[in-house]
C-alpha cells in the first residue's frame, strides 16, 4: 500500500535527488571531462554529446551495482523497525544536505566529491535517526564507512600509478625516440588494444546484474576482454594506422576525415596535396589570440624596478606627476582583470549568430530600468528578458574559453604560477600527440562509461529507497532492485548539469593542475578508469574526480620534477575533500534531527 500522507516527502526527495544529480554532472562529470577538453582532443560541445551518451550507457547497464552500498551499507534497513515514513525522511534530509553543499561549492568553482558528500550525509543522518551505534563505521563486507573512506586515499594513489605507469610506457615507446611520429603511428594499435581491454572490463567483468555478466567463469571474462582488445587493436591496424600515416608522416592536406574506410588503400594514394607541414591541430595549451592583441591584459608594472618611463627617476615617483604621459594608465586590481576578461568574451558572444548572440544582444539592448524589481516597466522589461536569460544560462559554457581560464591571466600571481608550471613540462610534437588524440576519445568515453556505471549511484541509491518505502509502505522494500527508470532519468539530469554548467568546474581543474596533452590525457583517463572499475566491482563507491586528479597528478611527475604540479591547486582539492565530510554530515544530520523531533499537536 502506497504511503500517500508522505507524497509530499517523495515529492521533496525526488527535488533534492535531481539536484544532486544536477550538481554531480556540474561538478564530478565537468572534472572527468576536464582532462580530455584541457588536452584540446574534443572540444566542449563534443564532451556533452560523449558524455550525454556514455553516462546514460554506464548508469543503465552497470550503475544498479554500487547503488546497493548507499541504500543498505551504512545504515542498517532492520534500524528504521519497519517504519517506511521516517526511512522516507532519512534519506531526503541526506539528498537535501549533499544537494545544497555541493551546489554552493559549484557556485564557488569549489570542487568536491558528490560521492563522500551523499555517504557523509546519510552518516549525519543515521546519527540523527538511529544513534551513532546502529551507523556501520566499520568495513562492514566493503559497505560500511571505514570500507568507503579508505577510498579518499586510496582511490588517488592506485588512480596516479597506473596513470603513470601508462604515460611512462608511451614516453619510453614513444617520445624519448629521436624521431617519435613513425613510432606514435605503427605503436598505435597497441594502445587501442589497452583502451578496448578496460571499456570492455567495463562492461563484462562488472556488467549488469540484469545481464549477469559478472557472473561468468574467469575464462569466459578473460577471453571476451582480451578478444575484444585485440579486436579493437586489429581495426587500428587496418584503418587508423594507414589514416594517421597519410597525415602525419606523408603530410598529405587533401585525406579527409572519412577517408579512414579506405584502410591499406592509402598506402597507395597518390600524393595530392603534399605539405612541409601535416594539418593538424595545435595542442598547445596557451595559444595566442592574434585578433585581440591589443586588449589582451598586460603584466603589471613591477613595483622594485623602475618603467622605462622612470628611468632615472624616483621609483617612487607616481606616474601621473611626468608631465609627457599625460593621464596614468590604471592600475587595474585582479577582479577588475577578470572582468575586463568577461567583457572581451561578451563582446565576441555578442557577434555570434545564432540563439546565443541573439540573447546576449536582446540583454544588451533591453537594460533593466530604474528603481526596484516590482516597478512595472521593471517587470515588463524582466518578462522581455526572460527567455534570453534562459538561452545564456543554456549556452553560456558552451561558449567559454576553458584554456584562458585555466592558463590565468597575465601579469597576476595565477598566470605566473601556471607559467611557471607549464615551463617543466615537456612539449611533444602535434603530429605525435594527434595520434593520442584518437586513443584519447576512446579513453573519455570509457572514464564516461565508468562515472555512469560508480556515480550514478550516489543520487538513485537514496532516490530508490524513498520512491519503494512510499510505493509499497514497507521499509524492507528498499532491498529491492533499483529500477531502470530511475537510472535513465538521473542520467539525463546529470548529463544537463555537465552541460549547463560543468564549465564552472572544469575551468578550475585539467590544465590548472598539471600541463595536459593528448598523450598524457589518455594516460591520466585509463588510470581512472581502471581504478574505478576495481573499486566498483567490489560495491565501493569511490569519487570518480578523485581518481581522475590522482591520475593527473601522477602523470604530471613523470615529468621528472615536483615543480610540473601545481601542488597549491592539489592542495585546495585535498581541503575541500576534506571538509565535505563534517559539513554534508552536519547539514543532513541537523535536517534529520529538527524533523523528527519537531513539536507538534
Amino acid at each position: 500500500m502506497a504511503l500517500d500522507q508522505f507524497t509530499y516527502v517523495f515529492a521533496v526527495g525526488t527535488f533534492f535527488a535531481l539536484l544532486d544529480a544536477f550538481n554531480n554532472g556540474a561538478n564530478d562529470v565537468a572534472n572527468a571531462w576536464a582532462t580530455s577538453v584541457s588536452s584540446r582532443s574534443i572540444s566542449y560541445r563534443q564532451a556533452m554529446v560523449f558524455g550525454t551518451i556514455f553516462e546514460m550507457l554506464g548508469a543503465i547497464t552497470v550503475g544498479a551495482r554500487t547503488a546497493e552500498t548507499i541504500k543498505n551499507g551504512i545504515i542498517p534497513n532492520a534500524a528504521f523497525q519497519n517504519n517506511a515514513g521516517v526511512q522516507m525522511l532519512a534519506f531526503t534530509c541526506a539528498l537535501a544536505g549533499a544537494s545544497t553543499w555541493v551546489m554552493w561549492c559549484t557556485r564557488h568553482s569549489a570542487h568536491v566529491s558528490s560521492t563522500y558528500s551523499l555517504v557523509s550525509a546519510v552518516a549525519g543522518v543515521g546519527v540523527a535517526t538511529v544513534g551513532a551505534s546502529q551507523v556501520q563505521w566499520g568495513w562492514n563486507d566493503g559497505k560500511g564507512l571505514g570500507a568507503i573512506f579508505s577510498g579518499l586515499v586510496m582511490a588517488p594513489a592506485i588512480s596516479a600509478a597506473f596513470g603513470a605507469t601508462i604515460f611512462m610506457l608511451i614516453k619510453l615507446v614513444v617520445h624519448l625516440r629521436k624521431n617519435p611520429v613513425p613510432w606514435a603511428v605503427y605503436s598505435s594499435p597497441f594502445f587501442f588494444l589497452i583502451a578496448g581491454t578496460v571499456c570492455t572490463l567495463s562492461i563484462v567483468y562488472k556488467g549488469s546484474p540484469n545481464l549477469g555478466l559478472n557472473k561468468k567463469p574467469g575464462w569466459y571474462v578473460a577471453a571476451v576482454t582480451m578478444g575484444t582488445g585485440a579486436g579493437v587493436g586489429i581495426l587500428a591496424a587496418i584503418f587508423f594506422v594507414p589514416f594517421v600515416h597519410a597525415k602525419v608522416i606523408r603530410k598529405d592536406h587533401g585525406v579527409k576525415w572519412w577517408m579512414f574506410v579506405y584502410g591499406p588503400l592509402l598506402f597507395q594514394r597518390p600524393e595530392v596535396a603534399v605539405m612541409d607541414r601535416a594539418n593538424v591541430p595545435n595542442y598547445a595549451v596557451v595559444q595566442e589570440d592574434s585578433d585581440d592583441d591589443e586588449e589582451r591584459p598586460r603584466p603589471l608594472p613591477s613595483k622594485t624596478s623602475p618603467t622605462p618611463t622612470e628611468s632615472g627617476s624616483n621609483p617612487e615617483k607616481k606616474l601621473d606627476q611626468d608631465p609627457e604621459l599625460g593621464e596614468a594608465p590604471v592600475q587595474l586590481t585582479y577582479k577588475e582583470i577578470q572582468a575586463q576578461g568577461e567583457r572581451k568574451l561578451h563582446a565576441k558572444l555578442l557577434k555570434k549568430r545564432g540563439p546565443m548572440g541573439w540573447a546576449m544582444r536582446t540583454l544588451r539592448d533591453n537594460p533593466t530600468g530604474p528603481g526596484r524589481i516590482y516597478e512595472v516597466h521593471n517587470i515588463r522589461m524582466f518578462l522581455k528578458r526572460l527567455p534570453a536569460m534562459v538561452v545564456c544560462g543554456l549556452l553560456y559554457g558552451l561558449h567559454y574559453d576553458i584554456h584562458a581560464a585555466q592558463s590565468g591571466i597575465a601579469g597576476t600571481p595565477e598566470g605566473e604560477r601556471m607559467a611557471r608550471v607549464y615551463a617543466e613540462a615537456k612539449k611533444y610534437p602535434n603530429e605525435v600527440e594527434h595520434t593520442y588524440s584518437f586513443v584519447q576519445i576512446l579513453t573519455a568515453c570509457t572514464a564516461s562509461f565508468a562515472h555512469g556505471a560508480n556515480d550514478i549511484g550516489n543520487s538513485v541509491g537514496p532516490w530508490a529507497v524513498i520512491y519503494s518505502a512510499w510505493s509499497t509502505g514497507s521499509a524492507a522494500a528498499s532491498k529491492a532492485e533499483v529500477p531502470i527508470w530511475q537510472l535513465a532519468v538521473l542520467s539525463a539530469t546529470i548529463s544537463l548539469g555537465l552541460l549547463t554548467y560543468g564549465y564552472n568546474i572544469m575551468k578550475v581543474m585539467g590544465n590548472k593542475i598539471t600541463y595536459h596533452s593528448p598523450s598524457r590525457g589518455c594516460s591520466m583517463e585509463m588510470g581512472a578508469a581502471i581504478t574505478v572499475l576495481v573499486f566498483s566491482q567490489y560495491s565501493l563507491p569511490v569519487s570518480t574526480s578523485m581518481c581522475i586528479t590522482g591520475a593527473t597528478v601522477g602523470v604530471g611527475l613523470c615529468n621528472g620534477t615536483l615543480k610540473a604540479v601545481n601542488f597549491q591547486r592539489v592542495g585546495l582539492l585535498m581541503l575541500s575533500w576534506i571538509a565535505t565530510i563534517p559539513i554534508a554530515a552536519t547539514i543532513g544530520g541537523v535536517l534529520m534531527g529538527l524533523f523528527l523531533n519537531a513539536p507538534h499537536f
